[in-house]
């Protein structure tokens, strides 16, 4: 359920006014949005290719950490010498393409089967619709999900 907290409290985490979602897929322990479903379409009618968001500002910057220090490269080098993971990651992809069926797009927006492109994507998408083994593993990498608010300390 989202209600008018909810949506306060997502705007604080982002710095700014969020497209409205369509529900909280994950919440922190002390109830903070974590990833949001968000709609097919932008208020503007644009389509919007994520199907999940990562809001959470602890996790989002882990994650960009794990970014920087090459991680898309390594989890695109993972999947091509794993092959019980890459099918597992390919079956994610379609998952998340059947949510967004007009527009056809994995995880992150990407369009070839087997691209990288954001792994805060992959965090959400694991979070809000699992299985996703390898959004898991970068979680774990992460540090999952934080144990304790980051914003309810700030």
């Amino acid at each position: 359920m989202l209600d008018d907290q909810d949506l306060a409290r997502l705007e604080r985490q982002l710095g700014r006014p969020p497209i409205p979602p369509v529900r909280v897929a994950c919440r922190c322990a002390a109830g903070w949005p974590v990833v949001v479903e968000q709609p097919e379409r932008g208020p503007d009618g644009e389509p919007f290719p994520t199907a999940f968001w990562l809001s959470c500002p602890g996790l989002v910057k882990a994650v960009s950490r794990l970014e920087g220090a090459g991680g898309v490269r390594a989890l695109e080098e993972r999947l091509a010498d794993d092959p019980a993971l890459a099918a597992a990651f390919d079956g994610a992809m379609e998952r998340h393409r059947a949510l967004r069926p007009e527009q056809g797009l994995g995880i992150g927006g990407v369009r070839a089967p087997r691209a990288v492109k954001c792994l805060h994507a992959h965090v959400a998408f694991a979070l809000a619709a699992p299985p996703h083994p390898a959004g898991d593993d970068v979680l774990r990498a992460a540090g999952g999900v934080p144990a304790v608010c980051c914003m309810e300390e700030a």
